[in-house]
């Protein structure tokens, strides 16, 4: 059954997983409005069904400026007001945490790959809540069932490392060997990382998922080099090439409905990726445009 002709009325049904807590609120948030927006359902799911909630400093901007661990001068956010999801990322956050689908979501355990017709895996940094959501087994498995199907799959900044890490069970290959693929560039994250030795200087790792170990090159675990290795080739990881915009490259600045300039999206089939909210609401839109056109 196409996407486009769901059991949602001629509209496609989408499962949008997201861990407990840490989530980036940009990236599960803007997919959620851009395919509601369009008439798709949504559908939430967490480890244990009850609703998530997103990586607090992203939506407040408090503990990213170098005095954001005394009580009291936390709430003066210089560096904090820079780093956080825009207003735009807020305000679809704000009115996503109201929509019923999003306060009572399913179990992990319990999505299963045909009752849906695509699948979006959003991203997050803090380790504390993400790497529950990027090590499941459970996740990985769902992934490697739409890719199998050949359904939509839409993976964005941390999102692309559950697909690097779901395996094929026959040619025991990551679903992404031989496809072409984007995601938080190393790039993106050692400036995030830097920023946060500076500013956030007491948990210098904020913006590390999986800092280096012990005789590791630097950048051997970003999320850049981990998806690379999953790769039929280095070459398939893509970003903005050199000559691109300042805008599209400085990790600065984010596109909007109305502006789509500063992202960069990758598509390949009926697979859609995207390096970090900044790119979010072109791959919330091009991640639409292939429900539609399946």
């Amino acid at each position: 059954m196409p996407a486009a002709e769901s059991k949602c009325g001629g509209m496609a049904k989408v499962i949008l997983p997201i861990p407990t807590t840490d989530f980036d609120p940009t990236e599960v948030a803007v997919p959620w409005r851009e395919l509601t927006g369009r008439g798709h359902e949504v559908v939430f799911a967490t480890p244990d069904g009850a609703p998530g909630r997103a990586d607090e400093l992203m939506l407040t901007g408090e503990g990213l400026d170098p005095w954001g661990f005394i009580p009291g001068l936390a709430k003066l956010t210089l560096v904090g007001r820079i780093l956080r999801a825009n207003h735009n990322g807020r305000a679809a956050y704000e009115r996503m945490v109201l929509d019923p689908g999003f306060r009572r979501p399913m179990r992990w355990q319990d999505v299963t790959s045909d009752a849906f017709d695509g699948l979006v895996l959003p991203g997050g940094h803090r380790a504390r809540g993400m790497r529950v959501f990027l090590e499941s087994p459970v996740i990985q498995r769902l992934a490697t069932e739409f890719f199998r199907l050949g359904k939509p799959v839409g993976a964005i900044c941390h999102g692309v490392l559950v697909l690097a890490r779901s395996a094929d069970a026959e040619t025991r290959r990551s679903v992404l060997y031989g496809r072409r693929t984007t995601a938080l560039t190393w790039r993106l994250e050692k400036l995030a990382a830097s920023l946060a030795r500076a500013t956030r200087w007491w948990d210098p790792n904020y913006y590390r998922t999986y800092p280096e170990a012990v005789g590791q090159g630097a950048g051997y675990m970003s999320v850049q080099q981990e998806v690379t290795r999953a790769l039929r080739a280095p070459a398939d990881f893509l970003d903005a090439p050199p000559d691109a915009p300042r805008r599209q490259t400085s990790g600065l600045v984010r596109d909007s409905d109305s502006d789509l300039t500063p992202a960069f999206v990758v598509r390949d089939g009926a697979y859609v990726s995207a390096r970090w909210p900044g790119d979010a609401h072109l791959f919330a839109k091009t991640f639409a445009d292939v429900l539609v056109g399946r």
